[in-house]
């Protein structure tokens, strides 16, 4: 075998299949006319194409195509349809998640979540960074409260305008 013997028997089965560009029609052609071994080669498959169709149009032959095609009309047809609802629900369905284990890294990781947001969320903070002191001074003219922050030095004062009355009904 030649190294142009190798090249065509690269495209010879795409040669007999008819699969080739012209450029490759024309190169297998033309080396089928000197290499007795490649013409073999080409006949060996036609011979095999040949073996193999004979059984294959005896099948064709004994089966009843217009029967099989009516059973399968009859299984379309029996088919039944389902309603809009039926198919949202299995559209919607999850059992096919519970009946993989995929889930449970899922609900993990939200159960996670959720705890780590939920700490953040209402994590409560004091309205106060310090120790405060409140003092409260009453006078007949008027009463006074103050209200000093050590941290941030904050001192706020307030002041009312004469005794506090106590006002009781009955």
């Amino acid at each position: 075998m030649t190294n142009s013997c190798s090249a065509v028997s690269k495209v010879l089965e795409k040669y007999f299949d008819q699969e080739v560009t012209g450029e490759e029609r024309f190169l297998v052609e033309g080396h089928l006319q000197d290499c007795p071994a490649c013409r073999d080669a080409l006949k060996s498959m036609e011979e095999l194409r040949t073996w193999m169709r004979v059984p294959v149009d005896e099948a064709v032959r004994k089966e009843d195509f217009p029967w099989v095609w009516q059973k399968i009309e009859r299984g379309i047809r029996l088919q039944e349809q389902r309603s809009w609802w039926q198919s949202l629900r299995s559209w919607l369905d999850v059992t096919p998640l519970f009946r993989k284990k995929v889930w449970i890294p899922a609900v993990a990781t939200i159960v996670v979540l959720l705890f780590i947001s939920t700490q953040i969320i209402f994590k409560q903070t004091p309205s106060y960074q310090g120790a405060s002191v409140v003092e409260y001074l009453e006078s007949p003219t008027c009463n006074v409260m103050v209200y000093q922050l050590e941290e941030p030095k904050v001192t706020v004062i307030w002041m009312f305008e004469g005794p506090e009355e106590e006002h009781t009904t009955t």
